[in-house]
């Protein structure tokens, strides 16, 4: 049976980011691929220029649409700039049975805000909860737990310990924006802690990649591994995407990745 996933997300007009990098990763990962759009955004390698939320009824529609129709496994919930769209997501979900990754998507990689300030607390109680693992870089941790960005193990483990009492199930702590020769990504559930390391790849070539880590993980959990696997896979396809990606010239800015490494080169 063909494993189905959804992503609940903004649009990415310069396709690194957002619907477009969930799509190319689900079909990557040999998952179909639904979607609701939240947002579109007018964006490139450079920057984001201008955001226009989706109505709310607009929203709710095209979930009702995807849940009526078709078996989604697992889904992937990203940008989420105002808190009608937290509402009506959460409104959306019951019923549903399947995992929810929730990739707290707060700045893009140009450093442009994608969710507002009063969004916050509302991206906090309502869809933490509902999230079979949560996301978050380093960045996005401290502006959810309202606490400094983390330096060091110790203070990563106290943001993972206040979203976890948030009441996500699992919590994924990224860790792209450290220092070292790794990335090393913690996965904390409560009574565990386990790491994921790559060795830091250097590339200017990055954007998207917290959405196409959180979409492997979608598209995995959808095909059945269970979420300590399906973390591991991803970390290794995104690992090879970036170093895949490195030689790709596209736009004047932060390139993408390579999601599709294994069908074609650069």
């Amino acid at each position: 049976m063909t494993a189905i996933a959804l992503t609940i997300a903004g649009s990415d007009s310069g396709g690194g980011a957002g619907i477009q990098a969930d799509i190319k990763t689900f079909s990557a990962l040999e998952t179909f691929a639904t979607s609701v759009i939240t947002a579109v955004t007018a964006q490139n390698t450079t920057g984001v220029t201008a955001v226009e939320d989706i109505s709310c009824g607009l929203i709710a529609a095209q979930m009702a649409a995807v849940f009526s129709d078709m078996d989604v496994r697992a889904l992937k919930i990203g940008m989420v700039s105002r808190v009608e769209t937290i509402e009506t997501i959460a409104a959306g979900l019951v019923g549903f049975a399947g995992p929810v990754v929730l990739d707290p998507v707060m700045v893009a990689t140009s450093g442009d805000r994608l969710l507002r300030e009063e969004a916050i607390d509302a991206l906090r109680t309502v869809l933490v909860p509902r999230a079979a693992i949560v996301t978050p870089n380093l960045p996005e941790a401290s502006l959810l737990t309202g606490l400094p960005i983390a330096h060091d193990r110790a203070a990563v483990t106290k943001q993972a310990e206040a979203i976890l009492k948030a009441g996500a199930a699992t919590v994924l702590i990224k860790g792209g924006h450290g220092d070292g020769p790794e990335s090393i990504d913690l996965l904390f559930d409560g009574e565990s802690v386990r790491a994921f390391a790559a060795p830091r790849i250097a590339t200017r070539n990055d954007h998207g990649t917290g959405c196409t880590l959180a979409a492997a993980i979608t598209a995995h959990l959808a095909r059945g591994y269970a979420l300590v696997e399906a973390v591991s896979l991803s970390k290794t396809y995104l690992h090879q995407a970036l170093e895949a990606g490195r030689g790709v010239a596209i736009g004047k800015g932060r390139g993408p990745v390579h999601h599709f490494y294994r069908w074609w080169t650069t």
